[in-house]
């Protein structure tokens, strides 16, 4: 079978790494287009990889060069082009978050459902982690009892310009998706509160947050947001279950012992963390479609966390504990 011809939507900092991993490490796929704003970076792009730059994102879609998308602009023109891929009928990877306003997925989960078939996946990569989908396997054995608490931590280093709203907007969306699917279930209510504020945090950032969710059988997640945290990425979850305890596995690092100390390096940023689980991602994506189907987070999940992320919001808004309501599941997207 020919190869999967791509073409990428947005060509910053993601969405170069999207395309160099495509062509340089993905099996069975090439890109062949790209749409970026910035009409620099398009020429030196489509120069250094010999491709095609287009004048809009609309017209890569549409080109008959291009069999499937990958969405990686600015949030808030997701929206728009993962429904003109619904459109033309073609699989389109889109970057978290689908869309900001749940609005927007309610939109493209109408127009995917009447097109009749499932094009979107969105690119919550932790599910590719093996450390995660390590800790899925030990959940789901039932071995250690049913899941009681969650607790997890997203920490960065340090991200300029990051605003309050951020926090919840942009870093949490990634634990929203993946306690979900840990658990298998849906929350029902959430609270946020603001810790003491870090000199690190500048003038429209509020540092750290902490987030409280709870599912519908009554899980308790903390998840505690650190944008500035200074001393690297690092990112935590511990699941607390009836007989026992799950953890999430540090990546793994070479222990050096020197000077009358010990010590291994912690990551400094999300593409060395989840650099396997994105190749894993990107490499199941392409199999996929050239199968003629959808195999990862789906349209549906990318709504729910636009849901939470609003509810989220609202919490921390308003300083009190907001209920969570969404559609009930189209049976569309339930799992046959």
């Amino acid at each position: 079978m020919s190869d999967l011809r791509i073409g990428i939507i947005g060509c910053g900092a993601i969405g170069q790494d999207h395309l160099k991993r495509i062509n340089e490490k993905v099996q069975g796929a090439t890109v062949t287009g790209i749409f970026e704003i910035n009409e620099k970076v398009s020429r030196s792009l489509g120069e250094s990889f010999g491709v095609n730059v287009f004048s809009s994102g609309e017209q890569l879609i549409e080109s008959s060069e291009v069999d499937a998308v990958v969405v990686s602009s600015s949030d808030e023109t997701h929206a728009r082009y993962v429904l003109k891929a619904i459109e033309e009928k073609k699989f389109v990877f889109c970057e978290k978050p689908l869309t900001p306003k749940s609005t927007d997925g309610r939109h493209i989960l109408d127009a995917e459902i009447a097109g009749g078939k499932q094009l979107v996946q969105v690119g919550f990569m932790r599910r590719y982690d093996p450390g995660y989908r390590a800790v899925q396997t030990l959940l789901q054995s039932g071995t250690y009892g049913a899941p009681l608490v969650l607790h997890c931590s997203h920490r960065n280093a340090a991200i300029p310009g990051f605003t309050t709203p951020m926090a919840i907007q942009s870093s949490a969306s990634h634990e929203i998706d993946i306690c979900r699917w840990l658990l298998g279930e849906e929350y029902v209510s959430c609270e946020v509160l603001m810790a003491k504020n870090s000199r690190h945090s500048g003038s429209d950032l509020h540092d750290p947050q902490f987030l409280i969710l709870r599912t519908e059988t009554g899980i308790l997640i903390t998840v505690e947001i650190f944008i500035n945290c200074q001393y690297g990425y690092d990112i935590n979850c511990e699941v607390v279950c009836e007989d026992g305890i799950v953890s999430l596995p540090s990546p793994p690092e070479v222990l050096v012992k020197n000077n009358g100390k010990k010590a291994s390096a912690i990551s400094s940023d999300w593409k060395a963390r989840f650099k396997e689980a994105y190749e894993v991602e990107f490499q199941e994506w392409v199999s996929a479609v050239k199968q003629g189907r959808v195999g990862g987070p789906s349209a549906w999940d990318g709504y729910i966390t636009a849901v939470v992320t609003e509810a989220l919001s609202q919490a921390r808004d308003t300083g009190e504990r907001v209920p969570i309501s969404h559609m009930e599941c189209p049976d569309f997207y339930r799992k046959k």
